[in-house]
């Protein structure tokens, strides 16, 4: 069975983040690479962690005009990492040009083009009164989904809450990646709309990014591999 679990190296440099992978021996898995690593780190980070046979999400969430993120997409699509993400509310130009960008870079390797709906670290007192966005969370989570699919995007970043609508809406092709990932007796920290792994192989996520709940934990490696039984088989 492939490995759609990415484990986010939430960390401030590359020493930092292939130590904890090799003490831990997280070597090969499927990694997330946020800002705070790759701005620090660079491209060259990338380059490290393919040689080291990892499967890269690069969490970039670009938000800029067409154009702009057309020509950032172009430059990553020589990356080639496997899944690179925008924010849904650039709107409908926004990831059209960004899936240009994908598919004009590299001949020799698909990069999957993930659109963040509303972050895991909002709820909707957040989108009511501070963004002005009526409706529910769901509503304009799903109304995002439904905008990327109709612009090329291959997925969104959502909550496992709205995964299984996303996909009613958009079809079961269409991925859904699932962050705020967190073990029953984990703290959510920062994140609002958290949810187990049990519940997520439920509302049918196609890939989860699992971070503090594993890299905070007293034992990384024993979470991790609690969090892959949870979500291949639920809990016993």
């Amino acid at each position: 069975m492939r490995n759609n679990m990415y484990l986010a190296l939430d960390f401030s440099t590359w020493k930092e983040a292939k130590t904890f992978i090799d003490v831990h021996q997280f070597q090969g898995i499927p990694v997330k690479v946020g800002m705070e690593l790759f701005y620090r780190e660079g491209p060259q980070l990338i380059e490290n962690l393919k040689q080291d046979n990892h499967d890269v999400f690069l969490d970039l969430k670009l938000h800029d005009i067409p154009t702009t993120v057309m020509k950032a997409m172009k430059n990553i699509a020589n990356l080639k990492v496997d899944m690179v993400n925008v924010h849904a509310l650039g709107g409908g130009e926004m990831i059209k040009r960004a899936k240009e960008g994908l598919n004009s870079g590299s001949s020799t390797h698909e990069t999957k083009l993930i659109a963040v709906t509303i972050l895991t670290s909002m709820d909707d007192t957040t989108l009511n009164k501070e963004l002005n966005l009526g409706g529910s969370m769901k509503d304009n989570v799903v109304r995002l989904a439904d905008t990327a699919n109709k612009n090329g995007a291959d997925g969104v970043v959502c909550s496992v809450q709205e995964a299984k609508e996303i996909k009613d809406v958009c079809g079961s092709s269409f991925l859904t990646v699932t962050p705020g990932i967190r073990l029953q007796d984990s703290n959510g920290n920062d994140q609002k709309r958290i949810a187990t792994p049990a519940l997520a192989r439920k509302n049918d996520a196609d890939f989860l990014v699992v971070g503090r709940t594993v890299t905070n934990a007293l034992d990384p490696k024993s979470a991790y591999e609690k969090v892959q039984e949870e979500w291949r088989n639920g809990i016993k």
